[in-house]
Formats: structure tokens, C-alpha cells, sequence
């Protein structure tokens, strides 16, 4: 078993988990890429001490880039930006993760 901070990268904080936060107690994770369902769970369960009802994963592979080396430049940089996994773990009842702190 990995250890729990290896797995949770880093929570997504948006206008749109902030919603689901609110309306269904659904929390959003970026993960590692290698990171089960299970793994992700335990994770969460152990780094805050809570109760994991549900955990949805999702899979975004890079996006293509492009950049110009200057105005009149003929030369551009073709590179990818670096994909993630998502994950939506959903709590149980009456469980909640503070991200800030108040003070």
C-alpha cells in the first residue's frame, strides 16, 4: 500500500467543486495517474479522517501546444501539456474536509 500523500496530489479547488461540495458532499482530487479506486479511498479515509461512501475517476490526456519562438519566427515548438486523473469522492453524511482555515 502507497502512502496516502503519494496517491492525493492536490484537491481542485473551483466554482464548480465548491457547488458540488455544497450540494452532495462530492470532493474533487487530482490524483496520481497510477491510483485505483480503492487506493484513492483508503487515501482520503486516512489523510482526514473521514467515512468514503463513493470514489468516480476520471482520465484527461494532454492537450497539444503550440508555440510561436516570436512574431515573424517560422520555427514553432509542437510539445503536450502533461495529462492528470480526477477523482470525485463523494462522503458519507455528516463528514466534511476543511481545505482553509479560518483565522
Amino acid at each position: 500500500m502507497r502512502d496516502p500523500r503519494d496517491v492525493i496530489v492536490k484537491p481542485v479547488i473551483t466554482e464548480k467543486s465548491a457547488q458540488g461540495i455544497e450540494l452532495g458532499n462530492v470532493y474533487t482530487f487530482i490524483v496520481n495517474r497510477d491510483s485505483n479506486k480503492i487506493e484513492i479511498g483508503h487515501a482520503v479515509e486516512k489523510l482526514w479522517d473521514v467515512t468514503v461512501k463513493n470514489v468516480r475517476t476520471m482520465t484527461y490526456p494532454g492537450k497539444a501546444r503550440r508555440s510561436l519562438l516570436g512574431r515573424m519566427s517560422r520555427s514553432r515548438a509542437i510539445g503536450r501539456r502533461a495529462g492528470y486523473k480526477k477523482a470525485l469522492v463523494t462522503l458519507a453524511e455528516g463528514d466534511s474536509i476543511e481545505f482553509y482555515e479560518l483565522g
